[in-house]
C-alpha cells in the first residue's frame, strides 16, 4: 500500500509555523496543473505567490485535498483553490525559510480512490468552517516546553 502524500501535512504544519512566529505565509503555486483556480492576469511562467497570512485572506481552509480561501485581487475578491500537488512551495516571506517541493505532484494512478486530475466538481461557495471559529485563523494549541 503507498503512503498518502505528505505534501498536504508539510504545508499544514508551515503554515501553522508562520502563524506562530509572526511570519507572513506565502505559496507559490503551478498555475498551470489541473484543478488551479487563480487569477490568471497574476500567473508569470506559469507560476503564481500566493500570500495566504490571515490579513490577506478570507476563510482560509487547509482541506485534506487542496488550499481554499478568498482574496482580493486589483480591488476584486476572488476565490482561489489550490490543490495540494501544484503546491511547489510554501514558506515565511519574513526569511524565506519553509519547504520547497520543487515538482508538481500528481495523483497515484495505481490508487483507485484517487480521482483523475481536475475531474470532480470544485466548490462554489466556501466549504463550511471546521469549528466554530468562522473568519478566525487556526492557531495551533501544541506548545514548546523546555
Amino acid at each position: 500500500m503507498k503512503a498518502r502524500s505528505r505534501r498536504p501535512y508539510l504545508v499544514r504544519a508551515i503554515y501553522d509555523w508562520t502563524l506562530e512566529h509572526g511570519f507572513t505565509a506565502h505559496l507559490l503555486v503551478a498555475a498551470d496543473f489541473p484543478g488551479v483556480k487563480v487569477p490568471l492576469s497574476y500567473v508569470k511562467d506559469g507560476r503564481i505567490t500566493l500570500n495566504i497570512s490571515p490579513t490577506a485572506v478570507v476563510n482560509l481552509n487547509l482541506l485534506a485535498d487542496m488550499v481554499w480561501f478568498s482574496a482580493r485581487f486589483g480591488g476584486r475578491s476572488q476565490e482561489v483553490l489550490v490543490p495540494y500537488g501544484a503546491v511547489l512551495a510554501i514558506f515565511a516571506r519574513e526569511n524565506g525559510e519553509g519547504v520547497v517541493f520543487g515538482e508538481v505532484e500528481h495523483a497515484d494512478p495505481a490508487d483507485p480512490s484517487a480521482p483523475p486530475p481536475g475531474d470532480g466538481p470544485r466548490p462554489t461557495t466556501p466549504p463550511p468552517p471546521s469549528s466554530g471559529d468562522e473568519g478566525k485563523s487556526k492557531r495551533s494549541h501544541l506548545r514548546v516546553v523546555k
